[in-house]
């Protein structure tokens, strides 16, 4: 069946190739896809408290903390508590946590890298602020979803 918005059709089979990208890592690392999700936040934002990784996934506490557990016994991350409040929790990655992860990617970075000899210099600004417009559009959407839900 032709799809009505042939630009929206390569944008899905788009997003279908990354779930199923991230799904694979995952596999290979023995961990669920949101894991991977949240390792990836930690790697480009740093430490961050256990709440906002609950917030920015979508999760409620308690599957934020078995996330949290799995990743820590896997030896991606570790909890750190607050010097002046030891109720407060922040969840940063361990020195060389990712190496897995980063060769798990190595052969998507060899494609990815291919890719990018298609376009010059002056087009990646350009490509860049299209992936952090359509980040955060899924992001607005995301949320709306989940507050439709309550």
């Amino acid at each position: 069946m032709a799809h009505k918005h042939p630009e929206e059709a390569v944008f899905r089979e788009f997003l279908i190739a990354v779930l199923l990208h991230n799904e694979a890592v995952a596999d290979r690392l023995g961990l669920q896809p949101v894991d991977v999700a949240a390792a990836i936040l930690l790697e480009t934002r740093g430490p961050l408290p256990v709440g906002t990784i609950s917030e920015e996934l979508g999760l409620p506490s308690a599957s934020t903390t078995r996330l949290i557990d799995r990743l820590e016994k896997a030896g991606y991350v570790r909890r750190v508590r607050g010097e002046r409040d030891r109720r407060t929790v922040t969840v940063e990655l361990v020195e060389g946590g990712l190496d897995d992860y980063d060769a798990a990617c190595e052969s998507s970075r060899r494609h990815l890298d291919a890719i990018a000899m298609h376009y010059g210099p002056e087009q990646v600004p350009l490509l860049l602020d299209m992936f952090t417009r359509v980040a955060g559009a899924y992001r607005s959407v995301t949320k709306e979803l989940r507050q439709d839900e309550r």
